[in-house]
């Protein structure tokens, strides 16, 4: 008796069962076992209910040579689909751990190709759960395979500044992982669960003879705080696919589009008197530049980017008047604010991300300068500050700087201070300080024979001090026309709301034609 409809159906119902979480029972133990969830658990977390649809669920993987002819891998060990996040279309993959330690196979990899294809012609964001191995072994290691090489990373790039994209690292990362993270815009790891480098303690071991542990190599005190390779260390999963939602919220669905502007309760002629005191006028105190922009930003509305990482820079979105936007500041509880060479990167990065998506940027100073000395010389900051300027430099997003308090030589120009980088508007409040350096350095290098020839050298010191200190006010930088305006604290939020409702996406670009600029770093 020929099969009919309803055999085949149940047929294609049996082979689905076969891969879902339900029909394999052993591998979701051993997920329970360490506390964490499948790829598929994940998916249905990350997407808004029933909106996910899978595409090469049904694969066998590549059992084309020696060492794969008897290879099991459902899905081939990857989870590939698109669906809605916040009610919009994201595409999304998810490495499956129980699949072969969620090593990427031939035809896994030609999933993620197709997804890269779907993100780069419909302009949809791309999303990557990613926890597991890179390029699976048994496929690796057969030259008739691997001499192709695979167009991943070619593929990848091509969305760079065109859609947003965000990793996930949920568990084992090294390798593959780390390298595909390299690329995205957003990177999130879970503390004490997820690792990152080149490679892992075994492969060390093999290459260095370093015995490391995975934590010690990888792990998110070392790769999100100390290096900054990620953006976000979280507590749990849940955690972590809620920040990807939220980041994604920002965010237009590609550089085509504009961003999104929710509807806001938060007046936009909110005045705040908590202004008047949280910038102490003394700039040898310091204060916690993250409660100024709390305080400006519509409320609950701030997402700090690379929290632990280069902590006298701050990067965060924020909303103004519903307005997405991205805001970098100086953070003086921390070295002073001064720019050594993570910061600059850390905003440099920030900017760009802005740039590409149509952010406006919000530059908060407060800066002593770029800092100096052989340690500083030892991290080859005259390359990596000048793609500070860089960014800023090609950057044509509308822009807003103002000045709280210090706005010191070099540094004062890498923060778009003035009419650095030809600022949308630049704004002073009442307690700003601008000069081209310190004025205690500027003293001691330019008046050190004055001062110690009088008869009291500290008192002549103390003069010309206070001399300088009465010519570089904020009033004084207004008389030269160098800042728009001088504010009241309180009216920051709305004039900056209105600055950015009253200009066009984009500022003139004066550069000309040309293939492409090329970064310092």
């Amino acid at each position: 008796m020929s099969e009919t409809s309803a055999d085949k159906l149940a047929a294609l119902q049996a082979a689905r069962d076969a891969i879902s979480d339900a029909g394999r029972p052993e591998a979701v133990a051993k997920r329970r076992a360490v506390g964490m969830a499948t790829a598929r658990e994940r998916i249905d977390k990350l997407f808004d209910p029933g909106s996910f649809q899978e595409i090469g669920g049904l694969v066998e993987p590549d059992r084309g040579h020696e060492m794969s002819r008897d290879l099991v891998a459902p899905a081939d060990g990857a989870v590939t689909g698109t669906g809605r996040i916040g009610g919009r279309p994201v595409n999304a993959l998810a490495q499956d751990f129980t699949v072969l330690g969620g090593s990427i196979g031939t035809v896994a990899d030609a999933k993620c190709g197709r997804l890269v294809k779907f993100s780069r012609e419909r302009g949809q964001p791309m999303v990557m759960l990613l926890e597991g191995g890179g390029h699976r072994i048994q496929d690796g290691m057969n030259a008739a395979h691997f001499a192709a090489a695979s167009p991943v990373f070619r593929e990848l790039a091509s969305l760079s500044g065109w859609v947003p994209m965000v990793t996930a690292i949920m568990g084992q990362g090294f390798a593959g992982p780390t390298a595909y993270a390299s690329l995205c815009d957003f990177v999130v790891m879970l503390r004490g669960k997820s690792t990152m480098g080149i490679a892992g303690p075994a492969l060390v071991k093999a290459g260095t003879t370093t015995e490391i542990t995975k934590e010690e190599l990888g792990g998110a005190d070392r790769q999100a705080d100390a290096q900054g390779i990620a953006d976000l260390a979280v507590e749990t999963e849940e955690e972590c696919l809620n920040a990807i939602a939220r980041f994604l919220s920002y965010l237009p669905q590609n550089a085509g589009e504009t961003p999104p502007v929710i509807p806001c309760d938060d007046p936009a002629d909110r005045r705040d008197d908590a202004l008047l005191d949280l910038v102490p006028a003394d700039s040898r105190k310091v204060y916690n530049m993250k409660k100024v922009i709390q305080t400006i930003a519509d409320a609950g509305s701030v997402f700090e980017l690379k929290p632990g990482y280069a902590r006298n820079m701050i990067t965060a979105f924020a909303r103004l008047g519903g307005r997405p936007v991205g805001i970098f500041a100086n953070q003086p509880m921390r070295k002073g604010g001064i720019l050594d060479a993570a910061a600059c990167e850390k905003a440099a990065h920030f900017i760009a991300m802005c740039d590409a998506f149509g952010l406006p940027l919000v530059s908060l100073i407060d800066i002593p300068g770029i800092s100096i000395g052989p340690a500083a010389e030892d991290t080859g900051l005259g390359r990596r500050s000048g793609r500070l300027f860089f960014e800023m430099g090609i950057a044509t997003v509308p822009l807003a700087s103002v000045v709280l308090r210090k706005g010191y030589g070099g540094g004062y120009y890498a923060m778009g201070g003035g009419r650095a980088f030809d600022a949308t508007i630049a704004l002073g409040w009442p307690t700003a300080e601008i000069c081209a350096m310190s004025i205690e350095g500027a003293v001691d290098v330019a008046y050190r024979k004055d001062y110690e020839a009088a008869p009291d050298p500290q008192a002549r010191r103390a003069e010309l001090i206070e001399m300088i200190r009465g010519q570089t006010s904020a009033l004084d930088a207004a008389s030269g026309f160098g800042l728009d305006d001088i504010i009241d604290p309180r009216d920051t939020r709305r004039i900056l709301i209105e600055t950015f409702a009253n200009s066009p996406a984009r500022r003139a670009d004066p550069a000309p034609a040309r293939r492409r600029p090329i970064s310092p770093i």
